[in-house]
């Protein structure tokens, strides 16, 4: 496994929107003969996940008050505060599987690594959490680009439980179906659960243990390693310039419905809104936390035009693969949302 740190002139970046578009530019443009690790830390900042509608994901008086940039990423996934007390890692791999057994894959050394650490009951739960004795450490997403794999996730070393309470907004239905009466009860820190000897590391020396242990190496100088070059920065910048520091990316336009419907499955929470003519739909737009390998706005057209029946909207569905833009996601699920049942 090759390492790439996101670095400019020997100087890693801490900007989120940087980051992530030096991520895509790698997974783009970058072919190696070995899968490649990506590790970034960032200043706070709040990380939306493609799917999602920023404006409902987001308390804006507080993210204003706080400066905090928004940045949207190209997985699904729920949003997400981060900063300096997380170590995060992207995996970027030629050989993709299926959505739960890469999540299997990749959060395999995170257990192996933490357990290493002295962690015990490190368990992954659900489709994409990692957590110990019922507190959520890690939240991974992914997403399959011209046949690579592009998967992450944050290994919460410190928490601001505070700036993570207020900087968002999550779905109620998604914390209720999971019996929790709080994010602030849900999340947890890692440092906790270290054995003795590890318990006032740095999150530098953290992310350092956990990368020689990703790499299979007693020294990061003995990785497998790719610079990033002058040439490779003037893309990621045209990248970040076009996408990542672009507001139409990050937040979107949010045009009015006069229907709202939403719902927590197993797969996701899906948030449908709509506009009926003469029984039939209008304008559609689908949001959520889902995961998916094709773009939602396919799903999206074909439910153009149909009339709001459900029988009418499964044969709809069904004509596609649903599956391939929302992963677990079942078409009666989908059509329970639209009519809001």
């Amino acid at each position: 496994m090759y390492l790439i740190e996101i670095a400019r002139d020997g100087v890693i970046t801490r900007n989120m929107g940087e980051q992530m578009a030096a991520q895509e530019y790698v997974l783009k443009h970058i072919h190696l003969d070995e899968d490649i690790l990506l590790p970034y830390r960032c200043e706070p900042s709040i990380q939306i996940g493609k799917y999602q509608n920023t404006i409902q994901e987001i308390n804006t008086a507080y993210v204003k008050a706080h400066h905090l940039p928004i940045v949207r990423r190209e997985t699904g996934g729920g949003a997400i505060y981060m900063d300096m007390g997380a170590a995060n890692f992207i995996f970027i791999s030629d050989h993709p599987d299926s959505v739960s057994e890469n999540f299997r894959r990749i959060y395999a050394p995170a257990i192996s690594g933490l357990e290493a650490l002295g962690v015990k009951n490190v368990q992954q739960h659900g489709r994409n959490d990692l957590e110990i004795e019922g507190h959520k450490i890690s939240g991974a997403a992914q997403t399959i680009t011209n046949g690579r794999l592009y998967a992450g996730y944050s290994l919460l070393m410190d928490i601001d439980a505070e700036a993570m309470v207020q900087a968002l907004k999550p779905n109620q239905k998604k914390i209720a179906s999971k019996g929790i009466a709080s994010v602030r009860k849900r999340v947890g820190g890692i440092r906790p659960y270290l054995a003795p000897q590890y318990q006032d590391m740095s999150v530098d020396d953290f992310e350092i243990i956990m990368l020689k242990h990703f790499l299979e190496v007693d020294d990061l100088k003995d990785a497998k390693r790719y610079e990033l070059t002058d040439e490779d920065w003037e893309q990621i910048d045209a990248i970040y310039n076009e996408k990542y520091g672009n507001w139409e990316w990050n937040y979107g336009a949010s045009p009015h419905y006069s229907h709202q419907h939403d719902a927590h499955f197993v797969a996701g929470t899906v948030d449908v809104r709509l506009e009926v003519e003469n029984g039939c739909i209008a304008q559609i737009k689908i949001y959520g936390d889902f995961f998916g390998k094709g773009d939602i706005d396919t799903v999206e057209q074909q439910l153009v035009g149909v009339n709001v029946r459900k029988e009418d909207l499964l044969n709809a569905i069904e004509a596609i693969d649903l599956d391939y833009y929302m992963s677990g996601i079942q078409p009666a699920e989908l059509v329970s949302v639209i009519l809001g049942e």
